[in-house]
């Protein structure tokens, strides 16, 4: 186990940006996987898996990357210490970020998956609401602790470690024709 934490630390510390994408997409891949075979009970013969690589790739290629600059961003403008800085951070987090990347991930997710701009925007207005209050629910506790505790380097993982669950929500969100979700999950930073 500590060979392998070494060797993540060594990833993380030589390529920062491509070891979080890959973790990210990974994580991404696996909260598919869950809604896939846990939410809509398919075996796992019986899955999607060109859906599961869609999302890890999203994860790889978009979630990933933007976290990791997203993260250093805040770190360089914002400030590392203080009680302020913190609040100012879950702030800037919430306000800025999330509502924007959720749209860019919400409208990356339906294209992938073939959806003309038309129905895009429809899946938008019909999901974006709901997935924008479970995302208060539960991200502004999470980057609370995650800003106070974790060091920088380690903060695309929490969040993608917190957001398999999210991760799961948005899959199976943006894989149903439901637009109703009564179960309070969780949210966004897989976004």
């Amino acid at each position: 186990m500590r060979a392998l934490l070494r060797l993540y630390q060594n990833a993380i510390q030589k390529y920062p940006m491509g070891s979080q994408a890959v973790q990210t997409g990974l994580l991404m891949a696996t909260g598919d996987v869950v809604a896939q075979t846990v939410i809509d009970g398919k075996r796992l013969h019986d899955m999607d898996f060109v859906r599961v690589v869609r999302f890890g790739a999203i994860g790889t290629c978009l979630v990933g990357p933007s976290l990791f600059t997203w993260y250093g961003f805040m770190e360089r403008r914002i400030g590392t210490a203080g009680t302020s800085t913190l609040l100012k951070k879950v702030c800037a987090d919430q306000l800025l970020f999330a509502p924007s990347f959720i749209v860019v991930l919400l409208s990356t997710i339906g294209f992938s998956q073939g959806q003309s701009p038309k129905k895009v925007k429809e899946q938008l207005f019909a999901t974006y609401p709901d997935i924008l209050l479970n995302n208060y629910k539960l991200w502004p506790a999470v980057q609370l602790f995650n800003f106070y505790l974790t060091p920088l380097q380690y903060r695309v993982l929490v969040v993608q470690l917190v957001a398999i669950f999210w991760n799961t929500y948005l899959s199976w969100k943006t894989n149903s024709n439901s637009s109703e979700f009564t179960v309070v999950e969780i949210d966004k930073h897989s976004i």
